[in-house]
């Protein structure tokens, strides 16, 4: 069965490497490795939602597939004394996470191996912000979305980054069953940023 960075456990050969990254004006250092998503350097997407989401201080946020870290990273910065759960299905890429909160002396986080919400059952939170597996499939996706609106609070608001070519039509159709209130808060080079707020249980 092929490899791929949604996969629990990488059998990729290691191939660690450093990455030095500028996201929401701070200066970031992440370790990645062979196995994980966009081990080359923070994908464009990334930074784009970096740029354009709002954390509003001292929230409780999670980043759903959060790889190595660097959008729950530039979240938890911005929550200042709130916190940042992050969680991801490859082994690799929490490990990896883990290793990069410290480098970065990032200290209000915790990062969970976990298959989508399944670390974080029973839990809600103010912000949830995820780079979702498109490669996952489309039901994967939507599943992320259903989910997310069951993690939320009322008044909380889910961030998506997607692609037009990979499904931003389909996914805000989603995000519109599911939510009260969907934008789209930008669009830079065939990304999307859509926010989705839950006004009511």
């Amino acid at each position: 069965m092929p490899q791929h960075y949604y996969s629990n456990q990488p059998e990729s050969q290691h191939n660690r490497k450093m990455i030095e990254e500028r996201l929401r004006g701070q200066n970031y250092r992440f370790i990645s490795d062979a196995g994980v998503f966009s081990k080359n350097g923070v994908d464009y997407g990334s930074k784009v939602m970096v740029e354009a989401m709002d954390i509003p201080i001292g929230s409780s946020v999670l980043d759903v597939g959060c790889g190595y870290g660097p959008i729950g990273f530039a979240a938890a910065r911005l929550a200042q004394d709130g916190h940042v759960t992050m969680v991801d299905v490859n082994s690799r890429a929490v490990a990896l996470a883990k290793e990069n909160a410290q480098l970065n002396g990032i200290a209000n986080v915790s990062i969970l191996e976990s298959d989508l919400f399944t670390s974080v059952e029973g839990q809600q939170f103010d912000v949830i912000v995820t780079n979702p597996p498109i490669r996952a499939g489309k039901e994967t996706v939507h599943s992320i979305f259903v989910q997310a609106y069951e993690h939320l609070r009322i008044g909380g608001a889910l961030w998506v980054v997607i692609q037009k070519k990979q499904g931003a039509p389909s996914a805000k159709a989603k995000l519109q069953s599911l939510f009260q209130v969907v934008e789209e808060i930008t669009r830079d080079k065939g990304y999307h940023i859509f926010k989705a707020t839950k006004n009511q249980e």
